[in-house]
C-alpha cells in the first residue's frame, strides 16, 4: 500500500497533471488493499509571465440553476448559485451577431482556468468575441445545497448530482439564457475546454448543436473507456518520455522505489497525501461513477512497479469510499466510443481534437480525422493541451503552428454559420 501511495507523491512532482491515490484519511489498516484511483485531469504548467491575467480581466456572474435537469421529483426543482466569468472588452456586440467562446469548466475553480487559457484571451480580439468561463457544478463556489460544500459532499446522495451529464445540461441552460439577455440569439457559440474540459466540449457539440456551432477539444482522452484503450497506454508514454530524455535517469527512478518510500514517510509525504485526497474528493466520486478510465497498468518495463488493472480492485474502493458502484460503460453508452469513427462521421461535425503525443493522456485521444470538419491535429512534442496555454517568446514553431490551424478552422465554422445565417 505506501509503495502504491509514495508512487503518486512522485507522480505529483514529474507529471504536469496530477494523480490521486485512493488512500483514506482514516488508518490504513481499515482500507481495502486499492490501486490508485487517478484523477484524470489536471492543470497545465504556471501562468505566463508575459500576461497581465492575474489582474482578472473578466467580471464575475451567477445563474440560477437547476440542481437535476432530467427528473421532475420534487428535490429536482431545487436551484444553486452558478458562477461564470464574462469578458466582453474585444466583442463585436449582439447587433453584428458577433461569436461567443465558452470554456466548458474542469473539476476546479474556475477563476484558476480563466487565468491560465491564455488561447481564448488573445484570439479574441482577432474573433470580436465575448468570453465566457462556465465553472463546472460542485467545484469552485458553484456548490449545490445552498452553497454548503459540507452538505454537498456530505454523502453518496447529495453528490449524486454531480455527473457530467448534468454538468452540460448546466452549460447549454446558462449559454441559452445569457444569450437572450444579451439579445444575443444569433451570435454563433463555440465551446474550447482542455483535458476533462475538452472532453466536455467534444461532448457538448454532440449532445448540444443547436446551442454550439463547434468545439475545440484539447487533450481530450474520450477513448479512454472500457477496452477501447489499453490500461498502460498511460504509464508507457510516461516511460517512453523519460526513456526519452534519459535512459540514466529512468533507470534510477525505476530502481529506487523502496527509497523514495522511506523518504516520503520521513518528510510527512503520507499526511500531504491525504490532504490532497481531501481536496480532490469531488472528482474521485466521479471516477467511482461513471468516469472509468483504466490507467493503472504498468508492464515490466514500466518507470512505476509492475501491476495490472484490476476493475474488481475499482469496485472494491468505491463501496468502501463513498457506498457507490461504478457504471463503467455508461459514457460510451451517452457519448459513443465504440466504433467512434464511423459513428462521428455519420452524425458529427466542427470538432477539433488536439493530442500532444508527450501527453500520457493521448493514448485516449482522437489522433488521426474522423472527417472534413472533424479533425484531429497531433503533436509529436506537445504536453497536456499545451494549444491552450498562454503564448510565449520561447514557444516552438510548431505550437504556433498549432494555433494557426485551429484559428483557421474556427474561422471556417463562422464563416459557414454567417452564411447559412444570411441565406436562411
Amino acid at each position: 500500500m505506501a509503495s502504491k501511495q509514495n508512487t503518486f507523491l512522485l507522480l505529483c512532482l514529474l507529471s504536469p497533471f496530477f494523480i490521486i491515490s485512493s488512500s483514506p484519511v482514516s488508518d490504513a489498516s481499515n482500507t481495502p488493499n486499492a490501486k490508485f484511483l487517478r484523477r484524470p485531469f489536471g492543470h497545465p504548467q504556471r501562468l505566463s509571465q508575459d500576461t497581465n491575467v492575474r489582474s482578472k480581466p473578466y467580471k464575475t456572474r451567477y445563474f440560477t440553476q437547476t440542481l437535476d435537469h432530467f427528473n421532475y421529483h420534487p428535490q429536482s426543482y431545487q436551484t444553486f448559485q452558478h458562477r461564470y466569468l464574462i469578458n466582453d472588452a474585444f466583442w463585436g456586440g449582439a447587433e453584428s451577431d458577433a461569436p461567443i467562446f465558452v470554456y466548458t469548466g474542469n473539476e476546479g475553480d474556475i477563476e484558476w482556468f480563466a487565468q491560465n487559457t491564455g488561447f481564448l484571451f488573445e484570439k479574441a480580439p482577432h474573433f470580436k468575441a465575448l468570453l465566457v468561463f462556465i465553472e463546472h457544478r460542485y467545484y469552485g463556489k458553484s456548490i449545490p445545497f445552498n452553497g454548503d460544500k459540507d452538505v454537498a459532499y456530505s454523502n453518496s446522495s447529495t453528490l449524486g448530482y454531480m455527473s457530467s451529464t448534468q454538468a452540460l445540461a448546466d452549460y447549454a441552460t446558462l449559454i441559452i439564457d445569457l444569450k437572450k439577455n444579451l439579445s444575443a440569439e444569433d451570435s454563433p457559440v463555440v465551446v474550447v475546454g482542455g483535458s476533462y474540459g475538452g472532453m466536455l466540449a467534444a461532448w457538448f457539440r454532440l449532445k448540444y448543436p443547436h446551442v454550439a456551432v463547434g468545439a475545440l477539444a484539447s487533450s481530450a482522452p474520450i477513448l479512454n473507456f472500457g477496452n477501447l484503450t489499453s490500461p498502460y497506454s498511460f504509464t508507457d508514454i510516461i516511460t517512453r518520455d523519460f526513456r526519452g530524455e534519459s535512459e540514466t535517469c529512468y533507470k534510477v527512478i525505476k530502481e529506487s522505489w523502496e527509497q523514495i518510500e522511506d523518504t516520503a514517510n520521513q518528510h510527512g509525504g503520507l499526511e500531504r497525501l491525504r490532504k490532497t485526497f481531501r481536496i480532490c474528493k469531488g472528482f474521485i466520486l466521479q471516477a467511482c461513477t461513471e468516469m472509468i478510465l483504466p490507467t493503472d497498468g504498468n508492464n515490466e518495463e514500466s518507470i512505476f512497479p509492475e501491476s495490472k488493472w484490476d476493475y474488481e480492485e475499482r469496485v472494491e474502493q468505491c463501496r468502501f469510499y463513498y457506498g457507490v458502484l461504478p457504471r463503467p460503460n455508461w459514457i460510451t453508452t451517452e457519448f459513443g466510443g465504440q466504433d467512434i469513427k464511423r459513428v462521428l462521421k455519420r452524425f458529427a461535425s466542427n470538432i477539433i481534437f488536439f493530442n500532444g503525443l508527450r501527453d500520457p493522456w493521448s493514448g485516449g485521444g482522437v489522433l488521426s480525422n474522423i472527417s472534413d470538419s472533424i479533425v484531429a491535429i497531433v503533436a509529436k512534442e506537445g504536453a497536456h493541451h499545451v494549444d491552450l496555454r498562454f503564448s510565449t517568446s520561447e514557444d516552438p514553431k510548431w505550437l504556433k503552428d498549432v494555433r494557426m490551424q485551429e484559428v483557421k478552422i474556427i474561422s471556417t465554422w463562422l464563416s459557414k454559420y454567417y452564411y447559412d445565417l444570411s441565406h436562411l
